[in-house]
């Protein structure tokens, strides 16, 4: 029971953080204009929310049981050192002119969750 409430806490708290998100991204397009204000309280609170996701997060590995708190810290493992390897060479790539784009987070972001998803279920796979 408490692994169900820890997970839908994290749930609430990542929801929570995604809408922020938007609304720091989509606000000052579509609902106030230039507003510096409300845009540095919409960041404050985007960044607010987000540790709020990181604790639920951490909340939410405690409740795990010794096998899915290694899967997962494998994984997160896994993410972050890929995401340094490739998003610096990804970076060196734009700054070298070697791409015609831009190097953007959100690439960097997309590649850490898709990363992480895989890494939890070939460790699944792995162990269970």
């Amino acid at each position: 029971m408490k692994n169900r409430n820890a997970t839908f806490n994290l749930f609430i708290w990542t929801s929570a953080w995604v809408v922020s998100i938007a609304v720091a991204t989509f606000g000052p397009i579509w609902i106030w204009e230039s507003n510096k204000i409300v845009i540095g309280l919409s960041i404050f609170a985007t960044v607010g929310i987000g540790i709020q996701m990181l604790r639920a997060n951490i909340l939410h590995l405690r409740e795990l049981d010794e096998l899915q708190q290694k899967i997962h810290l494998e994984a997160m493992s896994i993410t972050l050192g890929l995401a340094v390897i490739f998003g610096l060479a990804f970076s060196l790539l734009d700054t070298t002119n070697m791409i015609s784009g831009d190097a953007e987070i959100s690439f960097l972001v997309l590649f850490m969750g898709l990363t992480y998803v895989a890494a939890v279920f070939i460790n699944n796979w792995r162990y269970v």
